[in-house]
Protein backbone atom coordinates (compact mmCIF):
# COMPACT_ATOMS: atom_id res chain seq x y z
CA UNK A 1 0.00 0.00 0.00
CA UNK A 2 1.16 3.31 -0.52
CA UNK A 3 2.37 5.77 2.04
CA UNK A 4 0.85 9.18 -0.53
CA UNK A 5 -0.76 9.38 -3.44
CA UNK A 6 1.39 8.87 -6.15
CA UNK A 7 2.46 11.50 -8.48
CA UNK A 8 3.28 9.98 -11.21
CA UNK A 9 1.25 10.03 -14.16
CA UNK A 10 -0.24 8.67 -17.24
CA UNK A 11 -2.04 10.75 -20.17
CA UNK A 12 -2.82 9.50 -23.43
CA UNK A 13 -0.99 6.40 -23.31
CA UNK A 14 2.39 8.73 -21.71
CA UNK A 15 3.91 8.22 -18.45
CA UNK A 16 6.19 9.98 -16.33
CA UNK A 17 8.30 9.40 -13.27
CA UNK A 18 7.42 11.58 -10.60
CA UNK A 19 10.60 12.29 -9.42
CA UNK A 20 14.01 13.22 -11.73
CA UNK A 21 17.33 14.86 -10.61
CA UNK A 22 18.39 18.05 -12.66
CA UNK A 23 21.41 19.75 -11.53
CA UNK A 24 22.00 18.17 -8.94
CA UNK A 25 18.66 19.13 -7.41
CA UNK A 26 15.53 16.69 -7.28
CA UNK A 27 12.50 17.70 -9.34
CA UNK A 28 9.42 16.07 -8.13
CA UNK A 29 6.45 16.34 -11.02
CA UNK A 30 3.90 18.99 -10.03
CA UNK A 31 1.44 17.88 -12.36
CA UNK A 32 1.03 16.77 -16.40
CA UNK A 33 -1.52 18.05 -18.55
CA UNK A 34 -2.93 16.71 -22.19
CA UNK A 35 -2.94 19.88 -25.15
CA UNK A 36 -5.87 19.49 -27.06
CA UNK A 37 -6.23 21.21 -30.70
CA UNK A 38 -9.38 22.17 -32.57
CA UNK A 39 -12.69 21.79 -31.45
CA UNK A 40 -12.29 17.89 -32.41
CA UNK A 41 -10.23 18.06 -29.09
CA UNK A 42 -7.35 16.01 -31.18
CA UNK A 43 -4.43 15.47 -28.72
CA UNK A 44 -1.35 17.15 -29.82
CA UNK A 45 1.48 16.50 -26.79
CA UNK A 46 1.35 15.14 -23.17
CA UNK A 47 3.26 18.08 -21.08
CA UNK A 48 4.57 17.38 -17.01
CA UNK A 49 5.96 19.81 -15.00
CA UNK A 50 9.61 19.34 -12.60
CA UNK A 51 9.69 22.18 -10.21
CA UNK A 52 11.45 22.09 -6.24
CA UNK A 53 8.86 22.81 -4.58
CA UNK A 54 5.28 21.85 -6.09
CA UNK A 55 2.94 24.42 -5.85
CA UNK A 56 -0.52 25.16 -7.45
CA UNK A 57 0.06 28.60 -7.67
CA UNK A 58 1.32 29.44 -11.72
CA UNK A 59 2.55 32.91 -10.61
CA UNK A 60 4.92 31.44 -7.98
CA UNK A 61 6.32 28.74 -10.74
CA UNK A 62 6.77 31.04 -13.48
CA UNK A 63 8.27 33.60 -11.01
CA UNK A 64 10.63 31.45 -8.83
CA UNK A 65 14.02 31.59 -9.53
CA UNK A 66 15.01 27.77 -9.20
CA UNK A 67 15.46 24.62 -11.44
CA UNK A 68 12.55 23.78 -13.22
CA UNK A 69 11.51 21.56 -16.27
CA UNK A 70 8.77 21.26 -18.86
CA UNK A 71 8.41 18.39 -20.89
CA UNK A 72 6.42 17.51 -24.16
CA UNK A 73 6.01 14.17 -25.67
CA UNK A 74 4.24 14.47 -28.64
CA UNK A 75 1.43 12.23 -29.28
CA UNK A 76 1.00 13.05 -32.82
CA UNK A 77 2.77 14.65 -35.74
CA UNK A 78 3.05 18.57 -35.55
CA UNK A 79 4.33 20.42 -38.51
CA UNK A 80 7.53 23.28 -37.83
CA UNK A 81 5.08 26.04 -39.00
CA UNK A 82 2.44 24.84 -36.48
CA UNK A 83 5.21 24.39 -33.22
CA UNK A 84 6.09 28.14 -34.68
CA UNK A 85 2.62 29.48 -34.44
CA UNK A 86 1.64 28.03 -31.13
CA UNK A 87 4.90 30.19 -29.63
CA UNK A 88 4.47 33.02 -31.53
CA UNK A 89 0.38 33.01 -29.85
CA UNK A 90 1.77 32.26 -26.24
CA UNK A 91 4.43 34.61 -25.79
CA UNK A 92 1.78 36.90 -27.41
CA UNK A 93 -0.66 36.49 -24.80
CA UNK A 94 1.64 35.70 -21.84
CA UNK A 95 4.89 37.10 -21.75
CA UNK A 96 6.27 39.08 -18.39
CA UNK A 97 7.77 41.51 -20.88
CA UNK A 98 7.27 43.66 -23.59
CA UNK A 99 7.44 40.87 -26.64
CA UNK A 100 9.65 43.10 -28.43
CA UNK A 101 12.73 42.50 -25.63
CA UNK A 102 12.16 38.38 -26.74
CA UNK A 103 12.36 38.39 -29.71
CA UNK A 104 15.66 38.08 -30.51
CA UNK A 105 15.23 34.60 -28.27
CA UNK A 106 12.07 33.59 -29.93
CA UNK A 107 13.78 33.71 -33.07
CA UNK A 108 16.27 31.14 -32.29
CA UNK A 109 13.65 28.93 -30.25
CA UNK A 110 12.05 29.06 -33.43
CA UNK A 111 14.94 28.14 -35.73
CA UNK A 112 15.87 25.18 -33.64
CA UNK A 113 11.96 23.61 -34.12
CA UNK A 114 11.77 20.80 -36.39
CA UNK A 115 8.94 19.04 -37.09
CA UNK A 116 7.68 16.95 -34.57
CA UNK A 117 6.54 12.87 -34.83
CA UNK A 118 4.37 11.24 -32.54
CA UNK A 119 6.42 10.14 -29.74
CA UNK A 120 9.11 12.76 -30.24
CA UNK A 121 10.26 14.69 -26.84
CA UNK A 122 10.69 18.43 -26.60
CA UNK A 123 12.54 19.45 -22.92
CA UNK A 124 12.80 22.92 -21.64
CA UNK A 125 15.27 22.98 -18.71
CA UNK A 126 15.78 25.91 -16.62
CA UNK A 127 18.74 26.46 -14.13
CA UNK A 128 19.24 29.79 -12.56
CA UNK A 129 22.66 31.70 -13.48
CA UNK A 130 22.47 29.46 -16.63
CA UNK A 131 19.22 29.58 -18.87
CA UNK A 132 16.74 27.58 -20.49
CA UNK A 133 18.04 24.26 -22.00
CA UNK A 134 16.32 23.26 -25.24
CA UNK A 135 16.68 19.45 -25.97
CA UNK A 136 15.02 17.22 -28.48
CA UNK A 137 14.66 13.97 -28.35
CA UNK A 138 17.54 13.96 -25.58
CA UNK A 139 19.60 16.32 -28.04
CA UNK A 140 20.96 19.65 -27.07
CA UNK A 141 19.74 22.54 -29.37
CA UNK A 142 21.12 25.32 -27.34
CA UNK A 143 21.16 27.19 -24.41
CA UNK A 144 18.58 30.92 -23.90
CA UNK A 145 19.95 33.46 -21.64
CA UNK A 146 17.86 35.52 -20.88
CA UNK A 147 15.56 35.50 -17.26
CA UNK A 148 13.20 36.98 -19.02
CA UNK A 149 12.56 34.71 -21.48
CA UNK A 150 12.68 31.67 -19.03
CA UNK A 151 9.75 33.14 -17.00
CA UNK A 152 7.83 34.25 -20.58
CA UNK A 153 8.42 30.47 -21.82
CA UNK A 154 6.76 28.96 -18.56
CA UNK A 155 4.62 31.67 -18.55
CA UNK A 156 3.16 30.04 -21.91
CA UNK A 157 1.79 27.04 -19.89
CA UNK A 158 1.29 28.58 -16.69
CA UNK A 159 0.20 32.35 -17.47
CA UNK A 160 -3.14 34.07 -18.24
CA UNK A 161 -3.48 32.40 -21.68
CA UNK A 162 -2.76 29.26 -21.93
CA UNK A 163 -3.16 27.30 -24.78
CA UNK A 164 -5.97 25.68 -22.71
CA UNK A 165 -7.24 25.77 -19.42
CA UNK A 166 -7.08 22.03 -18.55
CA UNK A 167 -3.35 21.62 -19.76
CA UNK A 168 -2.71 24.74 -17.35
CA UNK A 169 -4.50 23.10 -14.44
CA UNK A 170 -3.51 19.71 -15.10
CA UNK A 171 -0.02 21.18 -15.30
CA UNK A 172 -0.78 22.91 -11.75
CA UNK A 173 -1.49 19.51 -10.15
CA UNK A 174 -3.27 19.25 -7.21
CA UNK A 175 -0.58 20.68 -4.70
CA UNK A 176 -0.92 23.58 -1.79
CA UNK A 177 0.26 27.10 -2.64
CA UNK A 178 3.76 27.63 -1.49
Amino acid sequence: MLAGPSLAGRKAGVTMPDTIVVANQQLVLNGMGLREATWLDIDVYVAGLYVQHPTSNPDALIRKDEVKRLVLQFVRDVGHGDIVKAWHEGFKGNATVPLAKLDPYIKQLDAWMPSFNDGDTLTFTYIPGQGVAVDINGARKGVIQNADFARSLFAIWLGPKPPTHDLKRGLLGSHPNA
